[in-house]
């Protein structure tokens, strides 16, 4: 039935602000805007930035975790360019040798998201 996960939307409070931390911060090209949404991409899934249209709509966005490939060299990558941070990378799980790092960091908006990464164990 679901093939994969094809757009992920975030509220955001602010469309110009949003889509330059999106764009220039985390590095996602902007595929288009219009005056109330953005459209960026992060591998295969778009992420859409949006003005909330309804109250219903206007509250903090689920987690998105964005694969990278070292969560530890990416994490000092957003603490160099001003990003409010929630804690220090660390371990979730480790299967087979191989550790799933995450950090968390919140957007210019105050959603919640991470970078996640699979490493060989060291």
């Amino acid at each position: 039935m679901i093939n994969s996960v094809g757009q992920v939307g975030i509220p955001v409070k602010n469309i110009e602000r949003a889509t330059a931390f999106y764009q220039g911060t985390l590095g996602l090209p902007l595929l288009f805007h219009t005056d109330t949404m953005a459209f960026l991409q992060s591998g295969d899934v778009r992420i859409l930035l949006t003005l909330p249209e309804k109250q219903e709509y206007d509250h903090p966005s689920s987690v998105v975790y964005f694969n990278v490939e070292s969560t530890r060299i990416a994490y000092s990558e957003l603490r160099n360019k001003g990003v409010e941070v929630c804690g220090e990378p660390h371990v979730v799980s480790k299967m087979d040798g191989v550790e799933t790092w995450m950090c968390f960091f919140r957007d210019s908006e105050g959603n919640t998201h991470a970078f996640m990464s699979e490493e060989r164990a060291e």
